[in-house]
């Protein structure tokens, strides 16, 4: 237990370090650890923790044998990789069963030579267009339409970005509509990824709360009715996981890889607060098609993201970076796809490895169990029926961006 303890001292003294066996969180802390308001934390046995036993073992009450330290006691959980003994059927999906369209990706390749080899590996899994969210404008977009439609026409979409500059300019909402339009006529089909995590879309902390810029405020009205009128919808990714909110602590629910996306005890808007905001601009802005990326960072609560999918129709979701919330509820997911099929496209956000393709398509097409997958979490394979295979991978995107 000595040690334990002085794992614990030392999380409060900025190492946030304890111990796979004692407390069940390790984490290098990106900047300075918070002040230690209860010095008791210091002493504390979490494993006589009712809140801490209850979360760890659920119902169970324990670990079933006495639980006594050994060398375990001083892994780290960010060098904890436990090899499974389960045997299970583990399918290999070469090629995605129905042509799929990628529609969240970032600029994966920056030279011809590049973007060729781009191009080969989506010819090998499956992929017959990606879809670019480039944020560029001006003429860095023209430059990346000449790379990227003109080179490989039919093979690659490209979203532009949103013109930033001087938001507090009287003239911002009218120069960044004539961007727009200028991005719109050199072949532009949305306008994303526009992201705001609670500092606003300019991401500058410094401003006063009240200056930022968010997705409901009216110096973006305009903006946002001329995408509908130009049949442009946005990739908006507002707020992030949820644990993002909570403390580095032995709570903290996903692993220390996620920590430098930790909002908690900053002045950034709270998570219900950014979601709020989306659904006002979705209210005030009928005809516009908006892109929730992320299953709109609202995976882990289904019940919830259905009923604001009932509200508003003109929100639609891409599930990118969230295959560990799909696979590790695979039946109410496989539902909420099923449901909302027409209204939700394939994405992935994670570069271009042909591994990458093929392990979305084992999770969405196989019933494969206790997948490895990220944040420590397994995943369980949806099995999704051809119906919706071939909505989610390619009908949905092509409706929403006339292509």
């Amino acid at each position: 237990m000595t040690k334990r303890r002085e794992f614990i001292k030392d999380a409060a003294a900025g190492l946030a370090a304890t111990t796979i066996g004692g407390v069940g969180f390790v984490a290098k802390s990106c900047k300075p650890a918070p002040k230690v308001e209860d010095q008791n934390l210091l002493k504390k046995n979490w494993q006589e923790d009712p809140e801490w036993k209850k979360l760890k073992y659920g119902d169970w009450g324990g670990p079933g044998v006495p639980s006594k330290a050994g060398p375990m006691d001083n892994i780290l959980l960010k060098d904890y990789a436990p090899r499974s003994s389960i045997i299970t059927q583990e399918t290999f999906v070469e090629k995605a069963k129905f042509p799929s369209i990628d529609c969240h990706v970032h600029i994966e390749a920056k030279t011809p030579q590049e973007i060729d080899e781009w191009v080969k590996i989506m010819d090998e899994v499956g992929i017959e267009t990606s879809v670019i969210l480039t944020a560029a404008t001006g003429d860095e977009f023209k430059k990346l339409v000449g790379l990227f439609i003109k080179a490989h026409p039919g093979r690659f979409q490209l979203y532009c970005g949103m013109d930033l500059t001087d938001t507090d300019n009287r003239n911002f909402s009218k120069r960044v509509v004539d961007e727009l339009e200028r991005c719109r006529e050199s072949g532009a089909c949305g306008v994303g990824e526009i992201t705001d995590k609670g500092f606003g879309f300019t991401k500058d902390k410094d401003l006063p709360k009240t200056q930022r810029l968010h997705p409901d405020d009216e110096r973006l009205d305009t903006f946002w009715k001329k995408c509908g009128e130009l049949k442009m919808p946005i990739n908006l990714h507002m707020a992030d996981h949820p644990s993002c909110w909570t403390p580095l602590d032995v709570f903290q629910e996903r692993t220390p890889d996620y920590q430098l996306f930790n909002l908690y005890n900053t002045d950034a808007l709270s998570y219900s607060e950014l979601i709020e905001r989306r659904n006002k601009t979705l209210e005030k802005h009928p005809e516009t098609i908006f892109v929730a990326c992320h299953l709109g960072n609202q995976g882990h609560d289904l019940a919830t993201l259905s009923e604001t999918m009932d509200r508003y129709p003109n929100l639609y979701l891409d599930t990118s970076a969230r295959d560990y919330e799909l696979g590790r509820t695979p039946r109410s997911s496989a539902k909420f796809l099923n449901k909302y099929k027409d209204r939700i496209v394939f994405g992935t956000d994670m570069g271009r490895e042909k591994n990458m393709y093929r392990i979305h398509w084992r999770l969405l097409e196989t019933g494969d169990e206790y997948i490895p997958g990220r944040v420590s979490w397994r995943y369980f394979g949806l099995e999704l029926p051809e119906a919706t295979l071939v909505a989610l991978y390619r009908d949905t995107a092509k409706k929403i961006f006339n292509i």
